[in-house]
C-alpha cells in the first residue's frame, strides 16, 4: 500500500532530480522512493553501529572478568 504524501523540496534539489530522472528515464516517484529506503538502510546501520557499542562497552567489564578466570586455569593446570 503507498501512503500520499505533500512534499518541499528546495529549488536546486528538484532541479537536480529532475535533471537526474530524465537522463535515467524514471518516474520521480521511483526515483524518491529508491533514494529514501537507500537513506533508511544507512541510517539503521548508523544506529545498529552505535547500538552495539553501547553494548560492548557494558559487557566489557564481563569480559575482562571471564578472561581472568580462564587465565587463573591455564595457570592451575601448568602447577
Amino acid at each position: 500500500m503507498s501512503k500520499v504524501l505533500s512534499l518541499k523540496l528546495r529549488d536546486d534539489v528538484f532541479q537536480e532530480i529532475e535533471t537526474i530522472i530524465q537522463k535515467l528515464k524514471i518516474p520521480r516517484n521511483t526515483y524518491i522512493n529508491e533514494a529514501l529506503s537507500f537513506y533508511n538502510r544507512q541510517n539503521r546501520k548508523k544506529i545498529l553501529q552505535k547500538q552495539l557499542a553501547r553494548e560492548s562497552m557494558l559487557v566489557q567489564n564481563n569480559s575482562l572478568e571471564v578472561l581472568a578466570e580462564f587465565e587463573k586455569l591455564d595457570d592451575w593446570s601448568m602447577e
